[in-house]
């Protein structure tokens, strides 16, 4: 395995460190033992540290009378997220938003509340209250986060939906969480056309006989009914710890999507103790994570930077649209100073060459964050010394909707190596294990979780058994989470990717993202994207789809010369089987590619949930190229 490549500097300076050194606890290892055997010493610790307020105390941290799967937090406190939210100095700046069209907006804490205010009022007039659901289909503006923090505040649970849904798709939310209101907008801009959300959200709402509310922003000019803030105070209610904040919705292979249920005490807690000990948030800084709210990075971003007082940015439109240097220059314009991205849209990134990033002033930025699915060397590095200079830390997280946040990450107090996630989170009882469900160490096995962690789901949504069958039915009491991983001789973690997406090629376990690193190599290619197919000979083979650059015309030539890349990067046994030729590639508006899609195209089977995928014209140009 490499050599880290970045080093702390003032430990003792860093919120965690602060955290260790106030508690007694000799360093980092010793407070990451600590934490996975006194969970409730620690999360009460968390709570106490970061100023998480309870309006009536809870009497135990974690109850597991009903077992491990079923897990209870915070026991008999009354709260509302949105206390902690909003409790900071109203003069202080919570938001700075950016259009496409290079419209920026600046909110204050104070301001917020008072739009979170407007909301709440329209909804309990709509007689919108505790328990109900209210769908928030919209794009990343201020009213977005206002919308949300207005349902905390009547005790109304809402739905993140990805803002690039069709009717179908908000509407089967809708009806799954039998939703009584939803806040949209009238659109948004996006690579300069106009996505008309308002048309949707009026088929979707059509669907949903129990939606009687619909407030909508007027982002276009064409019109709207959204509330204007308010002067009365915000009244939030006071919930039980174990209250829903929000459902959101998880694609799956087939069936209705699942819908992973977080907590106002259990989300919040986690959430904002990351935000603070993994990327080190202060209320002096700006945090920006390229997101959708559809997706957990999105509540994650508004529950961590508001809990923690720092200011969110939020960004409207494309990474490299208008020009292909929009994301570098929105980051030296607003003083980023921790940035979020996926691994796909640094690869995406990275054809257009250093200059775009180079000629901003990025020198704000000190943490860097990373989500969505396993690195490889070359684009970490690329990361890590031209966006970062050379001198942030690549936090690279792994966990999911379902978990609440994060199994894993590195942490600024220790050493970080090229595309390792550090260890596992503070509090978390993770391993890896064989075959036979006993811990592994020095290759690839499953990624689980031993004992519960206050953001994890309390179950799927009208579903308890799916939940079971799903997280917890392999060994018993062992969150099996579907990730390849491993923990090398030092004690660092790496993802291999999805068991789903992990490619077997005659009995080797090979990372998608590994060969698509290699792909983009080839002065030809500007994308590309690896599945396994199912092979008589081989288990699977290694079928590789790319894009070529502008003006570059297939043939077998340039399909040999990939093939011979591949072969030579990676070693002869996994040479590509097929190389195939296309003009895009299915992704979503988060930039994660739908390798599953891709699969399913070439296999004949089922594509999966597509409604966040961004272009359906993709899957055409896929097809074409079979």
């Amino acid at each position: 395995m490499a050599d880290p490549v970045w080093f702390p500097g003032d430990v003792d300076a860093t919120n965690v460190g602060r955290f260790t050194a106030q508690h007694g606890v000799a360093d980092f290892e010793s407070l990451r033992a600590k934490s996975v055997a006194e969970p409730g010493w620690f999360w009460d610790a968390v709570v106490q540290h970061l100023g998480i307020k309870f309006r009536a105390p809870y009497t135990e941290v974690l109850n597991v009378d009903n077992g491990i799967p079923w897990a209870t937090w915070f026991t008999n406190g009354k709260l509302n997220a949105v206390d902690t939210l909003l409790g900071q100095p109203a003069d202080r700046e919570a938001i700075v938003w950016e259009g496409e069209d290079g419209e920026v907006r600046r909110w204050t804490y104070g301001e917020l509340a008072a739009a979170a205010s407007g909301v709440a009022a329209r909804l309990r007039e709509a007689g919108v209250g505790e328990g109900d659901a209210v769908g928030v289909f919209m794009p990343m503006l201020p009213e977005t986060v206002a919308g949300l923090l207005g349902v905390m505040a009547t005790g109304a649970v809402f739905l993140p939906l990805f803002s690039g849904y069709g009717a179908a798709a908000v509407a089967t939310r809708l009806q799954d969480a039998e939703a009584k209101a939803l806040l949209t907008a009238d659109g948004g801009y996006r690579r300069g056309k106009v996505s008309d959300m308002r048309a949707v959200a009026d088929e979707a709402v059509a669907q949903c006989p129990t939606v009687t509310c619909v407030l909508t922003v007027d982002r276009l000019g064409t019109g709207g009914n959204w509330p204007e803030p308010s002067d009365a105070p915000l009244d939030a209610v006071a919930v039980d710890s174990e209250h829903p904040l929000f459902i959101a919705y998880t694609s799956g292979t087939t069936g209705r999507p699942k819908g992973t249920i977080a907590t106002h005490a259990g989300f919040l807690t986690k959430v904002a103790e990351e935000v603070a000990f993994q990327f080190d948030v202060r209320s002096d800084d700006t945090l920006f994570w390229f997101t959708d709210m559809g997706w957990i990075m999105g509540p994650w971003e508004v529950v961590g930077t508001l809990a923690n007082g720092a200011t969110l940015a939020l960004f409207e439109g494309a990474p490299d649209w208008p020009d292909v240097d929009r994301l570098w220059s929105f980051l030296e314009a607003h003083k980023v100073t921790v940035l979020g991205i996926s691994p796909t849209l640094i690869r995406a990134q990275m054809p257009n060459g250093d200059e775009p990033v180079v000629k901003h002033d990025l020198s704000s930025l000190r943490i860097l964050g990373s989500t969505g699915e396993p690195w490889n060397e070359l684009p970490w590095l690329w990361y890590f010394n031209v966006v970062g200079g050379g001198r942030c830390p690549i936090i690279n997280v792994s966990g999911g909707t379902e978990v609440g946040a994060c199994f894993l990450s590195p942490h600024p107090v220790h050493p970080i190596k090229p595309m390792s996630l550090g260890g596992s989170c503070l509090g978390l009882a993770v391993d890896v294990f064989d075959d036979d469900g006993k811990p592994l160490r020095g290759a690839v096995g499953e990624l689980v979780c031993t004992a519960p962690w206050p953001g994890m789901t309390r179950g799927i949504y009208n579903d308890p058994q799916r939940y079971i069958d799903t997280y917890w039915s392999r060994w018993p009491d062992v969150w099996v989470h579907g990730d390849w991983a491993s923990v090398d001789a030092e004690g660092d973690w790496f993802l291999h990717g999805r068991s789903d997406d992990t490619i077997k090629v005659a009995g080797k376990r090979l990372g998608p993202a590994e060969v698509e690193t290699v792909l983009v190599q080839h002065p030809s290619v500007i994308e590309g994207a690896a599945v396994g197919i199912p092979d008589e000979l081989k288990g699977e083979a290694l079928w590789c789809f790319v894009v070529l650059k502008a003006g570059v015309e297939p043939s077998d030539k340039l399909r040999g010369e990939i093939k011979a890349l591949v072969a030579d990067a990676l070693g002869k046994s996994f040479a590509p089987s097929v190389v195939k030729f296309t003009d895009a590639l299915p992704k979503t508006r988060n930039a994660k590619v739908l390798r599953r899609a891709v699969r399913g195209i070439v296999t004949g089977d089922e594509l999966g949930d597509l409604s966040a995928l961004e272009d359906p014209a993709t899957i055409e140009a896929v097809k074409a190229a079979v």
